[in-house]
């Protein structure tokens, strides 16, 4: 069986596939919640919330496959089993049931700002030990804080 070498040093690889792991998990959550989000959504403004709510699972559907993929590139071995989700997530999770479009926009509003406080801790983290993992990080965290601010604007 043959292994994937890191270009990292060894301390540096254990600090940013620690990075890209959590920032997976917060990824697949996001897609998680947005799609249950998606289905439940009532409300006079359910039709716009619920195509919005579509394009934010893409977003992070395709982002969490770009960490992933960047960690085994790295020499990582990414984790993204339901169990691993559900042990680990720090995301804030939705109520059960229909849910009022104003209650998504506030519940989608809190994801989206915790899962980008979380990131742009994960850009300082990978300064030093990886940039290239951190042009990544920085770019993702673009696209979320777009989606958070438009989502935020619906308030």
């Amino acid at each position: 069986m043959s292994a994937i070498t890191s270009p990292l040093k060894a301390e540096d690889k254990k600090v940013v596939g620690n990075v890209l792991q959590s920032a997976l998990v917060d990824l697949l959550d996001l897609s998680l919640l947005t799609k249950q989000a998606h289905w439940n959504v009532i409300g006079h403004n359910f039709r716009s919330l619920h195509l919005q709510l579509d394009k934010i699972v893409s977003s992070a559907r395709k982002h969490a496959d770009t960490v992933a993929e960047r960690a085994v590139a790295l020499g990582c071995n990414p984790d993204g089993r339901s169990s691993t989700l559900a042990q680990n997530t720090e995301v804030p999770q939705l109520e059960n049931g229909y849910i009022n479009d104003g209650k998504v926009v506030a519940a989608m509003t809190d994801i989206l700002g915790s899962i980008v406080g979380r990131m742009r801790e994960r850009i300082e983290a990978t300064e030093k030990p990886d940039l290239v993992t951190q042009d990544l990080l920085i770019e993702i965290t673009q696209d979320l804080e777009k989606h958070h601010w438009m989502i935020e604007a619906q308030r």
